[in-house]
This record gives structure tokens, C-alpha cells and sequence, in this order.
């Protein structure tokens, strides 16, 4: 919602101080331009992708116009499924969540926070690690470098779509200027023509320039921005499991363990330490 409340904003000041100072909206209506610039940076986009990148691209962009699914209510749930975990842990041995490990889909456990089951880079994270912490003999020192390094890996791969984006933004002004000099040849070989009509050629020719730069820094390049945004969510969510999971291989108890995952959350995600410690009291009872 907030790129189209953005893009609005943009074409908003930017058409209407065109217009207040007398230009004519005619002018820059060139649907030609557009294909010819927009269609150049679509076309050297796929050139440089795979075809998994580029489906992962079109589904990244497409997630820019949805809300963040990693709200307090997520986290909220996160938490509390790794307190529910912890605890059963505890209290009937590592063994007993072997069931759990293995099918979450069916669990008793996981069924219990469908938001974190439809998010399957989190649910993944934790089962493996769990897996891991059932299997025993556990470094937490190597446990922690493991983690480090999916998270790492993780980020790279979410980052690949935003790279994508951002690198087909800074193509954009550069189609702009092919654009423009093609206009200028078309100009070039109307020299005949009268000096209005010669001057309508160039401006049309310009006007290449123009949507250009405007596809890029208006429209493209914060979608770049968002899906940056977006994948560092996602690390986030996964540094908050191994947190938590770490804090329980070192011998701390499950509401300590969850303490420690709520410290690192960002601010406009992070529970109060008495919200969460009532919305786990409220899934027990």
C-alpha cells in the first residue's frame, strides 16, 4: 500500500508543478517511449537471470504490495511456539518432540500457530535445528556458526531479487538516453520540416529522456529499496529462532529463552515483555 501511496505523491508533484507552470500533459504521452525504455530494461533484466532467479523476481516484486508478514502477531506466535517447544522438552525429554520434528504439519504443537506454519523458511529452520537438538552431542559454539551461516545464505538469496531490481533502475535512465537519441535521429532526418514542427520533434525526442529517469527513481528503484527491506525481515526472523534455540542448548529455561529472542526483534515488532508473558500464559490455559 505505501508504493502506490508513494507513486501517487510522486506523479501528484511532479505532473501537477509540470502542469501549474504550463506545460502540456500531451506532450509527455508516449506510449512508444515507454514500451521502447520499460521493455529494453525488462528484456536485459531476463538476459541477466536464470529462469528460477527471474520467477523468484517477478515474486519478490510482487510482494511489494503487501503488508510485512512479519508483524508483532507473528512474532508474538514464533515466540510462543518455541516457549511451547521448550517447554515440553523440559518436562518429557528431547524425545518426545520427535513427532513433532517430523510432521509438523501434523503436530498438536504446530498446529497451534498457522503463521508460522505457511512460513516455510521458518518452519524449516526451526524442525532442522530441533532435529539436531533431539540427535544430542550438540557444540553450541558449531551450532552457532551453522546457523550463522544458512542465515548468511539465506539473506544473499533473498537479496538476489532486490539486486535485481535496483540494478534494472539504474538500466532505466540509460534506455531513456537510447530512447532520446533515437528521437534525435528521427529529428535529423526532418530538417525539412517547419521549426514548429521540428521543435515538437525534439521535445517528443526528450521526453525518452524523461520517462527514463522517472521510471527509475520514482517507480523502480523503491521497490529495491522495499525488497531490501523485506529481506532483512526475513533474516530477522530466523536470527530470532536461533536465539532462542541457542539459549536452550545452553541450559537456560523456556521463558528466559524466549526473553532473549524478543531483545533482538526490531522495535515495531517487539512484544512488551508482559504482552508476551500474558499471550502464553492465555495458549496454556
Amino acid at each position: 500500500m505505501m508504493v502506490i501511496i508513494g507513486w501517487l505523491v510522486a506523479l501528484a508533484c511532479i505532473f501537477g508543478a509540470y502542469v501549474a507552470i504550463g506545460g502540456q500533459l500531451a506532450l509527455l504521452m508516449s506510449p512508444a517511449k515507454f514500451i521502447m525504455i520499460f521493455g529494453g530494461a525488462l528484456g536485459a533484466t531476463i538476459a541477466a537471470s536464470n529462469p528460477h532467479g527471474f520467477k523468484h523476481v517477478v515474486g519478490g516484486v510482487a510482494s511489494c504490495f503487501k503488508g510485512s508478514k512479519y508483524s508483532k502477531k507473528f512474532y508474538m506466535e514464533l515466540l510462543a511456539l518455541l516457549y511451547d517447544i521448550m517447554a515440553k522438552g523440559r518436562k518429557e525429554g528431547l524425545m518426545a518432540l520427535e513427532s513433532d520434528i517430523d510432521e509438523p504439519e501434523n503436530s498438536p504443537v504446530f498446529s497451534k500457530y498457522p503463521l508460522i506454519q505457511r512460513n516455510h523458511h521458518v518452519m524449516e529452520f526451526v524442525t532442522d535445528y530441533l532435529r539436531m537438538m533431539v540427535g544430542g552431542n550438540l557444540n553450541p559454539m558449531e551450532i552457532e556458526n551453522l546457523m550463522d551461516s544458512e542465515i548468511e545464505t539465506h539473506l544473499q538469496e533473498e537479496m538476489h531479487t532486490a539486486h535485481a531490481v535496483s540494478k534494472m533502475a539504474d538500466a532505466l535512465p540509460a534506455f531513456g538516453i537510447v530512447a532520446a537519441v533515437m528521437g534525435v535521429v528521427i529529428t535529423m532526418g526532418s530538417l525539412h520540416l517547419p521549426p514548429e514542427e521540428l521543435g515538437k520533434l525534439i521535445g517528443t525526442a526528450l521526453v525518452g529522456a524523461f520517462l527514463g529517469i522517472l521510471l527509475s527513481y520514482a517507480f523502480i528503484s523503491p521497490l529495491g529499496s522495499v525488497l531490501e527491506s523485506k529481506a532483512a525481515e526475513s533474516a530477522k526472523a530466523l536470527q530470532t529462532v536461533k536465539v532462542v534455540l541457542l539459549a536452550s542448548i545452553n541450559g537456560f529455561a523456556p521463558q528466559v529463552c524466549v526473553e532473549f529472542g524478543r531483545k533482538v526483534l526490531f522495535a515495531n515488532e517487539r512484544p512488551s515483555f508482559i504482552e508476551l508473558e500474558e499471550d502464553i500464559k492465555a495458549r496454556k490455559g
